[in-house]
């Protein structure tokens, strides 16, 4: 008997999807998100688009990996801010079919005593030098599920602690089953952060509890040094949804006694951790001693973060350097006339495009200052505001603009006000300096703001910024950075050379009082007698700076680099 369409159409998706992908070995990339286009609403922030950029240079440089992740149906959601600043949140529901291939095979996996079944979505990374990274995004919304087996993949970091714990039984243990019934042959799991450690679970169960053989497969990247950020799960919660998965007491020396603590999980069952810069290693070593931990620094995919303009004269004076970043370290090849201008037309796009969606105003000559972050306390959005008097002060010194941007968790009450309170110091000083707050924060908008501003403000609470890649997307495109020292800012920092500094050196023991007094004097005094009359009275010194950013930074912080030490390091 002759087979049907649909069947030889299987066979045929099994037959390509083998050859193409799944014959050699693999490092399986676990992430919650990846934030991969626009149109896929599947990230919320920087973990998000780091993945991305992982997966990006990995397809770049003819990388064997695979990337796991949730097809988040209806994404993590669509901002809409009021002019008073209030936030409201609503679903971001996109069609998956018009990206991606849904694969015809399914796996199971138990939650609350009953079967959900999984299918995954296949999405390739292509990339220019003929490397192609598959992408599973898991979905539970499928048929013969129920209503609430349904809805478990809908959205990212949605609802509460039981919703919480199921998506990461689907990331984790399902995305091991998936990887086992797709053919893939995988040499080591890469965790992104803690929500997929349950896969090490699954890896216990196939291997008779062996934990040093689980040990031997499983890499760990931590992200977060705030512990009220990690994900724990009481004990009834974890018993109620996934019974006796592996033995209580057994879970509970691997991950925690009080709860499950799921960065506890991924350390005690990783050969290899790290942290993702060199001050988060440190910051990593004191929250959780007697662990080795390592860094690779985090960076950026430099291509897809480097703005059209730029790349014409990287393309022009610097052949090769989407594939070797760090060719972009002899940019000093590049005439400065032509640096300017290619700023200038990335800020004109920028500005014009603030124009066009607000009533701000705003114009292309002015000094522009941009912060653009996960809306959230320790990133203080509002620091630059705490003396509007100086602020005044800094911009009748020389004219100033400002553009903000950036999402608040649904849950994050603390980060919705710190919006409305921006929102307020937009009212107070809107005859003096024009300042907007960009609603819906994505990866076209965040383009366009790292290329397209003069000054790269960020202002975190050390030592609460793991990392942080923004600045490197700025320098990218000859954006200086202004930051506190923190994260990887400590590494790119010389001051004066490729950017400036706000407040001390983390070294510095000060009190918080102390430490914020710093803070404001180096915010407002560099402000006033370092950057303004360098941008307006010196231009030529100006461009230095900007070359700097991209000859002495871009050329490091980027992703290419970042796998090359995954792949020195932990990967083989």
């Amino acid at each position: 008997m002759e087979k049907g369409s649909d069947e030889k159409l299987v066979e045929h998706l099994q037959e390509v999807i083998y050859r193409k992908l799944f014959l050699e070995e693999k490092i399986a990339y676990f992430s919650m998100e990846i934030g991969l286009e626009d149109g896929i609403p599947t990230y919320s922030g920087g973990l998000g688009i780091l993945a991305g950029d992982t997966v990006r240079s990995s397809a770049d440089l003819r990388l064997p990996l695979v990337a796991v992740t949730l097809i988040s149906k209806k994404g993590y959601f669509r901002q809409e801010i009021t002019k008073s600043g209030i936030q409201s949140e609503h679903p971001e529901e996109w069609d998956p079919s018009k990206f991606m291939t849904l694969l015809p095979v399914d796996v199971t996996v138990k939650i609350q005593d009953r079967d959900v079944k999984i299918k995954a979505w296949l999405y390739e990374v292509k990339s220019l030098t003929g490397g192609a990274i598959p992408v599973l995004f898991l979905d539970t919304d499928v048929e013969g599920n129920t209503p609430e087996g349904r809805e478990i993949t809908f959205f990212l970091y949605g609802r509460d602690e039981r919703y919480r714990l199921k998506q990461e039984i689907v990331l984790g243990i399902g995305g091991v089953r998936m990887l086992d019934a797709l053919g893939f042959k995988i040499r080591r799991y890469h965790m992104n952060e803690g929500h997929s450690s349950l896969l090490a679970l699954e890896l216990l169960r196939r291997y008779e509890m062996d934990i040093d053989k689980v040990r031997d497969l499983c890499i760990f990247t931590t992200h977060t040094p705030i512990e009220v950020a990690h994900d724990t799960f009481p004990y009834e919660i974890v018993k109620e949804i996934m019974g006796a998965f592996i033995p209580l007491e057994t879970l509970k020396k691997l991950g925690g006694q009080e709860r499950l603590n799921m960065i506890r999980l991924a350390l005690n069952l990783s050969e290899y951790i790290n942290g993702v810069a060199k001050r988060h290693e440190y910051t990593s070593k004191r929250m959780f001693p007697g662990y080795e931990i390592h860094t690779i620094t985090n960076g950026i995919h430099s291509y897809t973060w480097t703005c059209e303009s730029f790349r014409k004269i990287y393309n022009k004076y610097l052949l090769g350097w989407v594939n070797e970043p760090e060719l972009l370290v002899r940019v000093d090849v590049i005439p400065d006339e032509e640096i300017w201008q290619a700023h200038r037309e990335a800020k004109g796009a920028l500005i014009d495009y603030i124009n066009k969606t607000t009533d701000t105003g705003m114009d292309y000559d002015t000094l522009t200052i941009g912060f653009a972050r996960r809306a959230t306390e320790y990133k203080r959005a509002d620091l630059i505001f705490s003396d509007t008097e100086k602020l005044r002060k800094v911009d009748r010194k020389g004219k100033m603009q400002m553009v903000f941007a950036g999402k608040a968790h649904p849950k994050d009450e603390s980060g919705k006000r710190i919006i409305r309170e921006v929102f307020g110091y937009i009212e107070k000083l809107k005859d003096e300096i024009k300042i907007v707050y960009l609603e819906d924060y994505g990866i076209g908008l965040a383009a366009k703001l790292i290329s397209g501003v003069d000054l790269w403000l960020n202002t975190p609470l050390p030592p609460q910024e793991a990392s942080g890649t923004s600045g490197m997307k700025a320098a990218h495109n000859g954006v200086i950075n202004f930051s506190v020292l923190d994260g990887w800012w400590v590494e790119g920092w010389i001051e004066g050379v490729t950017g400036w500094a706000i407040g001390p050196h983390p070294d510095e023991v000060l009190s918080d009082e102390e430490r914020k007094i710093r803070e404001l004097d180096d915010l407002y005094n560099k402000l006033e007698y370092v950057i303004v009359p360098m941008f307006y009275q010196r231009r030529d010194a100006w461009i230095t700076m900007m070359k700097n950013s991209i000859g002495k930074i871009a050329y490091y912080f980027n992703s290419h680099r970042m796998m090359r030490r995954y792949v020195t390091e932990a990967y083989f």
